[in-house]
């Protein structure tokens, strides 16, 4: 009896497979950031694909590629606005698409602070308080009232000479008017990089342009045209010789990002940062390789795309670490 079931418990088997050992950091020599993060790519799961993130975003900067950055609001919502931040004041990136909550809520960070609060939380309670709660981020009420009245004072000068305009013309302009240094919005309209929204009534932004419109008839005809933004995205990819795309979650801002890039064959480079599930066929969570038949990222020989499966917070600040910190 032994003897037949033992070789379908302790399969035997000489070979050999020829690839690294699985070793992960050790600290007993004390602690080196980079030295960890290189050891991600022995450590195996999504340390690996983070290593090959950090590789690729690597390849991008010795290519001289064209970035595109892409993330949605809950990135702004977090302390990671001062990550993306950083990326544009250092000239790590030359493209930003993201989402009207992230306008916005760049725009209060401005002068007034987002606060940490509880994931397990009465939301009656705090409906009746006057609190908004993101995750176990809390938006008092008191800082959208502020975001109306000065976007209203905006509206007038944004609209004063055009009474059609584009996102990326809204959120240079916005950012233009901002002075706190870790302001996504400021940080790329001083640095040239063009902010694309693509759905810019989405959010606050939306609403307090559906108001604007309505409180005085001399605001009739204003609006927000979207298809120069998505010409010019096409056109700007067709001209760079090689591009590179870092997607935060996904969304409209990631699609935007590959979709523009299928008019030139496809992006060179992807690296995503994704809790989306790929099991439901949406967007959010389809993986690189799904735009691959799609023709909106290139399949080379040298891996060229890669996915890290895990949450922003935890990942992006490493990735930066990694692959654009050290010699900033």
């Amino acid at each position: 009896m032994e003897g037949d079931t033992h070789e379908n418990v302790v399969p035997g088997s000489d070979e050999e497979v020829d690839a690294p050992d699985v070793r992960g950091y050790d600290f007993r020599d004390g602690f080196d950031l980079s030295a960890m993060l290189n050891a991600y790519a022995t450590t195996g799961f999504q340390a690996t694909h983070l290593a090959e993130a950090v590789d690729i975003c690597e390849r991008m900067r010795d290519d001289d590629a064209t970035v595109y950055l892409t993330f949605t609001s809950n990135i702004v919502s977090s302390g990671l606005r001062e990550a993306v931040a950083y990326l544009v004041r250092e000239g790590h990136v030359d493209v930003v698409i993201t989402t009207s909550g992230s306008v916005a809520e760049d725009v209060i960070k401005t002068e007034k602070p987002f606060k940490m609060g509880d994931w397990d939380a009465d939301e009656a309670e705090l409906r009746d308080r006057g609190i908004n709660r993101l995750g176990n981020i809390y938006v008092p009420s008191d800082r959208y009232v502020w975001l109306e009245e000065y976007l209203y004072d905006f509206f007038d000068d944004f609209f004063a000479d055009e009474r059609v305009r584009t996102p990326s013309e809204f959120c240079a302009e916005l950012g233009e008017r901002l002075d706190d240094p870790d302001s996504v919005l400021k940080q790329s309209a001083d640095n040239d990089v063009p902010v694309y929204c693509p759905a810019l009534t989405d959010a606050e932004v939306g609403n307090f342009l559906y108001y604007y419109r309505q409180r005085d008839d001399a605001h009739d005809g204003v609006g927000i045209e979207i298809l120069d933004d998505y010409e010019a995205l096409i056109d700007d990819g067709l001209l760079a010789d090689t591009t590179g795309l870092i997607a935060v979650g996904g969304g409209v801002p990631k699609h935007h990002a590959i979709m523009t890039n299928l008019f030139r064959g496809g992006a060179d480079y992807a690296v995503y940062v994704s809790t989306g599930m790929e099991g439901d066929g949406s967007l959010s969570g389809a993986p690189p390789d799904e735009a691959v038949s799609w023709g909106k990222i290139r399949s080379e020989d040298e891996t060229n795309y890669t996915q890290v499966q895990a949450e922003a917070t935890l990942v992006l600040p490493l990735l930066i670490a990694g692959a654009f910190a050290e010699d900033s």
